[in-house]
């Protein structure tokens, strides 16, 4: 591992710092692109108004009408957090604007894949809907929107996902990342496309004469659920989506959270009053994400959906306890996968430039996790498969796959779907994310066109894991309140969180629980504990390494730690 540090443009620094921002967060900030802190002012009247996105304001009028005409609208979901909380957005949004007949219909996982298909476009007409509204997906559905038209339903596609060749022929899309749509910002996730469909539906009806600015609904209450949501789906957190999860993140520390949300942070203990960003990311997102992976999303939905104290309660424990199987098969599978990587090479030499894994007891449900487990091990594009659990369809292959910098997944499925024809039946995704379906006999094909295209689009470099930290930390900022600045702000992707990295000596380490590593530092003369989870192997007598702040409590008193992200010289 080769640790670097981050440029500090340093005019940049100083106007932040000269502008009242505490001087670490303005050197912080000022290394992830911000130079003014208006950049930093997250108040609602900041966000990009709905008027700037293709589709927004004919969505609007179609909705209203719709509203006006008492009509039945289903929402088809995706089966992934943004998927469950954009589903609970538009159905509270919806119902605080006005519509009395609103319900959803979530695809099942195993049983009828991605999107809005065919069956399921059949189902919602069977339901006595009029209108469908996609959330999450809908933008590659061209054969399940052609159905859903031929059935005589009105068609709304929100999505935020790329588009491809062809575009379905929906009565109104919205994504921003559809060809000619000026909205600033491409990385909303899909439950913030759903929420700007909201927005724009609100200032129709107000200009229709059903509500004035003091009579209008409040769909900032539907923020926590937004923040949620744009985060557990690793979308760039931008100026725009920066502001979105500030606002929801506001909320839920001052109490003002859905029953569902309170309960999610009960089980996870965790406490609102002190939510961050990571809560979202690996407390929270994880347990909603369990459901989609091993049931069904519908008890997520339902959990983000009910008023309810105890309801909420009673599905929470249920999902803490999909969450622990989830954990437990993953494990099992990771272990195994790693089994069959190692079995791929000699371990003196490099990985292959790609990986790519199947065995028949995988559970698909997992195959993406233990995907970017293996590329986060490895640092390689990896693709973990399993045998499909639809029926007539156990001759697929499912598969996840999980990139690093450099490699842009989808286009490389799409150049290899062009040099082995037939070998893809189905794919999609993004840059560092994608799933494909292939048929079990043509694993090996796909991996070998997978490799090659690895060789050619990867050099020893880009193969080398870089991790970007902020340099040295000054020691009189190695106090608990700056920790609780720092965990008060917004940080994810495309926006890292704080990382710092020096030279430190290693004064004592011993394993806790048999697989995290607890140490003893020297960190500029004085004596600092650290953590480094999942860490086994002992470190030398001096060693330069990357770690974030945390603040420990012990017997009723709070001290900094270190938690330890990588050592240099490490790994690949």
């Amino acid at each position: 591992m080769k640790i670097v540090t981050r440029d500090i443009p340093p005019r940049a620094a100083w106007a932040l710092e000269q502008a009242g921002v505490h001087p670490l967060l303005a050197r912080l900030y000022a290394a992830r692109g911000v130079s003014s802190k208006e950049e930093l002012d997250d108040g609602l009247a900041r966000l990009l108004p709905p008027t700037t996105m293709k589709g927004a304001a004919e969505a609007a009028v179609m909705l209203a009408d719709a509203i006006r005409s008492d009509r039945k609208l289903c929402i088809v979901a995706d089966y992934d957090c943004d998927g469950a909380t954009a589903c609970a957005v538009g159905m509270r949004g919806l119902r605080m604007l006005g519509a009395r007949h609103v319900s959803y219909l979530v695809p099942d996982r195993v049983v009828d894949g991605y999107g809005l298909t065919p069956p399921i476009a059949r189902r919602v007409k069977q339901t006595g809907a009029d209108v469908l509204i996609t959330v999450d997906n809908g933008i590659a559905s061209v054969e399940g929107v052609q159905t859903a038209n031929e059935l005589g339903l009105q068609v709304l596609v929100s999505d935020h996902h790329l588009p491809g060749p062809e575009l379905p022929e929906a009565q109104v899309i919205v994504n921003p990342n559809q060809p000619g749509c000026g909205f600033e910002s491409k990385a909303l996730a899909g439950v913030g496309v759903m929420f700007y469909v909201l927005l724009a539906l609100r200032a129709e009806l107000r200009q229709r004469g059903l509500f004035t600015a003091d009579t209008q609904p409040k769909l900032d209450t539907l923020l926590p659920i937004v923040a949620l949501g744009t985060v557990a789906d690793v979308v760039r957190l931008d100026a725009n989506n920066r502001r979105l999860v500030a606002q929801g993140l506001k909320r839920i520390r001052a109490g003002a959270l859905p029953p569902g949300l309170s309960a999610l942070f009960e089980v996870a203990a965790r406490k609102p009053a002190q939510a961050s960003t990571f809560d979202f990311g690996f407390a929270l997102g994880p347990r909603l994400n369990a459901a989609g992976r091993l049931a069904d999303m519908t008890l997520g939905i339902e959990l983000l959906l009910t008023d309810d104290p105890g309801r909420a309660s009673e599905l929470a424990r249920t999902l803490d306890g999909i969450n622990r199987e989830r954990r437990e098969i993953e494990g099992a599978m990771r272990e195994q996968a790693l089994e069959i990587v190692e079995s791929l090479y000699d371990p003196a030499d490099e990985p292959p430039p790609a990986l790519c894994v199947y065995d028949p007891d995988f559970h698909e449900g997992v195959v993406g996790i233990v995907a970017s487990r293996l590329k986060d091990k490895l640092h390689r594009p990896s693709f973990v498969f399993a045998a499909s659990q639809a029926p007539g369809k156990e001759h697929e292959l499912k598969g996840s796959g999980r990139s690093i910098p450099g490699f842009h997944l989808r286009d490389a499925l799409d150049l290899v779907a062009k040099r082995y024809p037939g070998v893809l039946l189905r794919f999609g995704g993004h840059a560092m994310a994608a799933g494909c379906t292939i048929a079990q006999e043509h694993f090996e094909a796909f991996e070998q066109g997978l490799a090659e295209v690895a060789r050619e689009w990867l050099d020893a470099a880009t193969l080398t894991r870089q991790m970007e930290t902020d340099g040295a930390l000054p020691v009189e900022y190695r106090r608990t309140d700056v920790v609780d600045a720092l965990q008060r702000e917004v940080w994810g992707q495309g926006f890292a969180p704080p990382t710092f990295s020096e030279e430190v000596d290693v004064l004592s380490q011993r394993l806790v629980g048999e697989k995290h590593l607890s140490l003893k530092l020297r960190h500029q003369g004085q004596p600092v504990d650290a953590m480094w989870f999942g860490r086994t192997e002992p470190l030398p007598a001096r060693v330069l390494l990357a770690f974030r702040l945390d603040a420990d409590e012990w017997q009723g008193t709070r001290q900094v730690r270190f938690l330890i992200e990588g050592a240099a010289g490490e790994g690949r």
